[in-house]
């Protein structure tokens, strides 16, 4: 596996019994995706202040930073009078909005499709957008509401279908299909965005 760190340093994992020559030439090879990856990694350490753009709700939208409040879309942040990051605060803002919005439709769409969920966790994942624990526990990451609502639907059902096929066999596609006919263009857009949300 290979990545940029927020630091801007290249890791390559190489798994056991692979050779590191083998991963040093696939490391070669990926020089487009390296600076692609290292330009985002930049852009994502820059501080956010007015114009910095980011998404939410699935539209690309512009921060407003005031002295007193900050606008993201349609949501109004107090700012605090104590310094803060703009980050830190719009970030802790749109987490708690998920807190709020996530797990009642998570549990929501359970209901509909009866399938038992013992609780609905949100957290600040940052390689995931979900997960199904075999206790029943799913776990969604709050940066589900800065996508469009077909896509952070389309994630919600995917965990939920694991309760029922707990593996992503031709079984657990066709649960997926059963709930969510527009799943494939979900993964596009998580395919084609995904990375500038996480």
């Amino acid at each position: 596996m290979l990545r940029v760190t927020p630091s801007g340093a290249l890791k390559l994992t190489v798994p056991r019994g692979a050779s590191i020559a083998g991963g040093l030439a696939f490391t070669a090879r990926q020089t487009d995706w390296i600076a692609r990856e290292w330009a985002r990694q930049q852009q994502r350490s820059e501080p956010w202040q007015t114009g910095t753009l980011l998404w939410w709700r699935g539209a690309r939208v512009a921060l407003d930073v005031g002295p007193d409040r900050i606008a993201c879309g349609d949501e109004l942040i107090a700012r605090p009078s104590t310094p803060h990051e703009v980050r830190a605060i719009v970030e802790r803002h749109l987490r708690g909005v998920a807190d709020r919005e996530l797990p009642p439709r998570c549990l929501a769409f359970a209901a509909t499709c009866g399938v038992s969920v013992s609780r609905v966790a949100v957290r600040n994942q940052r390689s995931r957008w979900g997960a199904c624990s075999s206790r029943g526990v799913i776990t969604l990451n709050w940066r589900l509401l800065q996508m469009p609502p077909s896509v952070s639907d389309y994630v919600i059902w995917h965990e939920l279908m694991h309760r029922r096929q707990a593996n992503h066999s031709r079984r657990f596609w066709r649960e997926v299909e059963s709930v969510c006919q527009g799943w494939r263009d979900a993964e596009r857009w998580l395919r084609q965005h995904g990375r500038e949300v996480l």
